[in-house]
């Protein structure tokens, strides 16, 4: 099986409707066919639908951020945060130092112990994404073997790329 670089616009909403995010007005995104660079359920969804195509994609809550795990729900005691100061509600601390830490929400404040839920915000969230297909094309060796896409022409990795 090929696997294409897609490029796409697209807007998310939630169950009742309401807008999540867009890229309307702004760039594209462009990923890698089974690269796990976009939710599985949208990447499955998108395989076949051709460049220039507008499509509605629903995707349900396990294919999108996962099921609410009521694991992710922690206490620990409020000395255990990184920061000083009044902790609030609805809060977020990353996990570790690097960008791709794991994020969690404060979801309680209890005397001196703080309720953090590392579930993502969407998790358990079935989603709808209105797509416009901009362009897709066959993947490249390099990109294949870089595991995602290399600008949305096919040129080789850029600035920023990471892969080198």
């Amino acid at each position: 099986m090929n696997r294409r670089v897609v490029t796409f616009h697209y807007t998310l909403r939630d169950p009742s409707g309401r807008v999540l995010d867009s890229s309307a007005g702004g760039s594209p995104v462009t990923y890698l066919e089974g690269a796990g660079q976009i939710i599985d359920g949208l990447d499955e969804q998108l395989r076949d639908v051709a460049a220039g195509a507008k499509t509605r994609v629903e995707v349900p809550a396990a294919k999108a951020y996962g099921e609410r795990d009521p694991a992710q729900i922690q206490r620990i005691p409020r000395a255990m945060l990184p920061v000083d100061g009044e902790v609030q509600v609805g809060a977020q601390f990353q996990t570790g130092p690097d960008r791709g830490d794991p994020v969690v929400t404060v979801v309680g404040v209890e005397g001196e112990e703080i309720v953090l839920d590392g579930n993502h915000p969407l998790a358990g969230v079935p989603l709808t994404f209105d797509v416009e297909i901009v362009g897709a094309r066959e993947a490249n060796a390099e990109e294949l073997s870089h595991g995602h896409a290399h600008g949305g022409g096919g040129g080789g990795c850029g600035e920023g790329c990471g892969c080198h």
